[in-house]
């Protein structure tokens, strides 16, 4: 069986099952939930060779993915179980509110209807069909239409028809080709899209989404230089620590996360250790040959910028082997716009400073990132106050004395940031909260207790909280 759809097909059935799967008991929601966590897990050896032979990501690599993506799926059954994402909220009426009288007030949460979720290329589990946009918004009720990533066809179409079996008609749906993407997103009958991808791409389907004749929420994670500070002290301390730190995670994934460290603020002396730790890093092959070939034609850019030292880079041009790039602090300055411009792929650019001081007003200037990280001695904390509030300022996450690749799946977890990092700061795309993205506030003035939704009974027959005043 074919699992794609049109766009019609897909997004008119995700409208017809809303109904019922929004208004499913949390125990059904999250038996489905799980059952595709099951079914993957089951299919284990099929996925990772599938996406193995369409992403070159390599079979240890992937079998980790895949685990994560079923932990996350089994995430969020247990928070839809939970019920507090719900935020039911009961006001009972009080005719001496200071306000005025005060009626019976009753609100929660309720899932917001079909959801489009744009695939991404370079996690085939974790950000793809069945990744987290897919669980987050399945967990928040809504139904879920894939639009598959041209980087892994066979794996998206096995992925949907293993979904298709574990979940009820209509609650997932496959589109691919870009054209089909694009009117999916135009279906009236859709309330919101969540993207992972380019700057470029994910602007384009935002204009889309904000022009059409009723508006939705898009979604978009769009990228990130994810700059880091290496104060002087630190960089005397633990030049070889950092330095290898550093190199191991601008290269992971052969540079192609958005958390990876593409910016690098360090004391001059710092280069030689880091130039050292970015040529013994082993190359890795790219997802695919036009990611490959977007990697070298953005490294070629950015290393013919007025001011840039090609401190590591191979004879030979079109090798896609890891980079580095140096600039003084006045020039990337006098530069930024173009210099602090994503590549994705491992090249990192060390942008030298003399006064730790001049880096906030820098930073500060820098476009909005997923991640900002300072490591500093632990004595130096006291008088870094002013440049952590400028990192917070700049990005959704920050680390003190860690680097950003490992994004865990936690209830705390931020993965989301300024614009243009994404297009709507406060969400995340990771971690529980992600079901927030999907859900809309309503609130019942004084209606009958048959008529309320069951968060908001006073029997509570989900048995969830409710904050009642």
């Amino acid at each position: 069986m074919n699992p794609v759809q049109t766009p019609d097909q897909a997004v008119a059935a995700a409208a017809s099952a809303a109904e019922a799967w929004g208004t499913a008991p949390p125990a059904a929601r999250a038996a489905a939930l799980t059952a595709v966590a099951d079914a993957l897990e089951g299919a284990r050896p099929e996925l990772v060779a599938l996406a193995d032979a369409e992403t070159r990501l390599g079979e240890a690599r992937l079998n980790g993915e895949l685990t994560r993506t079923a932990f996350q799926l089994r995430l969020f059954a247990d928070h839809v179980l939970d019920g507090a994402y719900l935020d039911a909220r009961i006001d009972r009426p009080d005719p001496d509110w200071p306000t005025g009288p005060r009626p019976d007030l009753r609100r929660y949460r309720a899932p917001a209807g079909p959801v489009l979720v744009f695939a991404a290329s370079n996690f085939p589990f974790a950000f793809s069909v069945a990744g987290g946009d897919t669980a987050s918004a399945w967990a928040a009720g809504c139904p879920v239409v894939v639009k598959a990533h041209p980087g892994h066809p066979r794996l998206s179409r096995r992925t949907a028809e293993i979904i298709a079996g574990a979940v009820p008609e209509g609650v997932f749906g496959l589109v691919e080709g870009e054209a089909d993407g694009v009117a999916a997103l135009r279906h009236p009958a859709l309330a919101a899209a969540a993207f992972t991808g380019s700057e470029r791409g994910g602007l384009a389907l935002a204009r889309i989404a904000a022009e059409r004749p009723v508006p939705i929420p898009f979604f978009g994670e769009l990228g990130s230089v994810n700059p880091a500070v290496v104060t002087p002290r630190a960089a005397e301390a633990r030049a070889a620590e950092i330095a290898q730190g550093y190199a191991a995670s601008l290269t992971l994934g052969a540079g192609q996360f958005c958390t990876n460290p593409g910016l690098l603020f360090a004391p001059a002396g710092l280069l030689g250790p880091v130039a050292d730790a970015v040529r013994a890093a082993a190359p890795a092959p790219m997802l695919n040959d036009r990611i490959q070939r977007g990697y070298l034609e953005v490294a070629g850019a950015l290393g013919a910028r007025p001011g840039v030292r090609r401190v590591v880079w191979p004879d030979d041009p079109s090798a896609p082997v890891p980079r580095l790039l140096a600039m003084d602090l006045d020039a990337f300055d006098a530069d930024r716009a173009d210099a602090a411009r994503e590549c994705f792929g491992p090249l990192g650019l060390v942008v030298a400073y003399d006064d730790l001081a001049r880096v906030a007003g820098v930073v500060a200037a820098l476009p909005g990132q997923l991640t900002a990280s300072l490591h500093a001695e632990p004595e130096e904390a006291g008088g870094l106050a002013a440049l952590a509030r400028v990192l917070a300022g700049r990005s959704g996450r920050v680390l003190w004395n860690q680097w950003p690749t490992g994004v865990s799946v936690t209830s705390a977890m931020q993965h989301g940031g300024p614009f243009p990092a994404t297009t709507a700061p406060a969400t995340t795309s990771v971690g529980t909260a992600a079901i927030e993205r999907f859900l809309r506030p309503v609130a019942f003035q004084g209606w009958p207790q048959e008529l309320l939704p069951p968060p908001l009974r006073d029997a509570n027959p989900w048995n969830v909280p409710q904050r009642v005043t």
